[in-house]
């Protein structure tokens, strides 16, 4: 009899806390693409802003840009070349002297056709939340368009704008082809929104933080 109620107890605890993990799932969802709503465009529709925030990605060895991080920048050069933004802020991981998300970027970018005097390099972009609080708290960045996958754009901008910036975005959808690595990151957003409002609820400092930088204000000038 004991053994029966504490097994039901179990059951009841197990599933109330499943109810509990659904429902702030959901809300915090929901938080994310009602921040972001009516804030995504495409690329051609986007309207104009001094600087897109380009969000880094895997980097093979060598420096070559992802299949993902390539489509990304592609977009922001894009956005250059029609003048819709001055300058380019890429922003990924370098916590490595021997992996340089931001430097693979910058070259990607001036081999394509962007002056390398309106690339600008935020080395400690180590997630979403932190890259868009190096950009208003460092590099000053006040309006923006964020430059990432489609999947993730809506958290990307309800994040930048919670903490700061008047941004827009353009996702990506070239990749979807790949569609093991784009259901990967379908599901991890579902998590990802969780800590994404748990961050900004908290208003932790970026990993890294520093002296106010400059590259942006001479890039945009």
């Amino acid at each position: 009899m004991l053994k029966n109620l504490w097994i039901r107890r179990l059951v009841t605890t197990a599933a109330l806390g499943g109810i509990l993990a659904v429902a702030v799932t959901a809300g915090c969802l929901h938080w994310v693409r009602s921040t972001a709503a009516g804030h995504v465009y495409r690329v051609d529709t986007v309207p104009s802003a001094p600087v897109a925030l380009v969000l880094g990605a895997q980097v093979h060895p060598g420096g070559q840009p992802s299949a993902f991080l390539e489509a990304r920048l592609e977009i922001a050069r894009q956005l250059y070349a029609a003048g819709t933004v001055k300058a380019i802020l890429v922003s990924g991981d370098h916590a490595n002297w021997d992996y340089d998300e931001p430097g693979s970027m910058m070259v990607w970018l001036v081999s394509h056709g962007v002056p390398v005097s309106r690339v600008v390099l935020d080395h400690a972009g180590f997630d979403t939340y932190d890259s868009c609080a190096r950009a208003r708290r460092i590099f000053g960045v006040r309006r923006a368009i964020v430059v990432t996958q489609s999947f993730h754009i809506e958290r990307a901008v309800a994040l930048c704008r919670a903490l700061g910036v008047d941004a827009t975005g353009v996702g990506d959808e070239t990749v979807r082809s790949d569609r093991r690595l784009w259901l990967r990151g379908e599901i991890r957003e579902e998590f990802a929104a969780v800590k994404a409002a748990a961050d900004v609820l908290s208003r932790r400092d970026p990993i890294l933080l520093g002296r106010h930088e400059t590259g942006v204000d001479a890039a945009t000038s």
